[in-house]
């Protein structure tokens, strides 16, 4: 089955492990899904993934979701530049999600970061998602 938007499975395989209490989900393994889930462990929203390769199947990652009294850290998480309709963003203008509260992942040249790292990097990009 070919997957048109990764980002946006990945997003909506989160948000329904989440509802479902799920201590860990599964997901097809690529660099742009590892890029964003390690933006996601470092920002503190997940435990941490690993790859798994079995043989005769296609590598996955293995993500392990995060709880803090048994709600999801991930309030929120929503796919902002899409497929029919990206969104690029300046430097000047990243977005600052729920004032600092949140981060927006952004895809740069200097590879995929949060707003803060962008802003700091001082480079602009295509805003991939808003979590909080």
């Amino acid at each position: 089955m070919s997957i048109n938007d990764p980002i946006g499975d990945l997003i909506t395989r989160i948000r329904n492990a989440q509802m479902r209490k799920h201590s860990s989900m599964s997901v097809p393994a690529s660099k742009l899904r590892g890029w964003v889930l390690d933006v996601l462990q470092t920002e503190g929203y997940i435990r941490g993934y690993a790859r798994i390769e079995k043989d005769g199947e296609k590598p996955a990652f293995d993500v392990e979701l995060k709880y803090f009294e048994g709600t999801p850290v991930i309030q929120k998480i929503k796919r902002i530049s899409k497929p029919g309709r990206r969104v690029y963003s300046s430097v000047s203008n990243l977005p600052s999600v729920r004032n600092g509260l949140g981060i927006a992942i952004v895809s740069t040249p200097k590879g995929v970061m949060s707003d803060a790292a962008a802003r700091d990097a001082k480079v602009g990009g295509e805003v991939l998602c808003q979590v909080y």
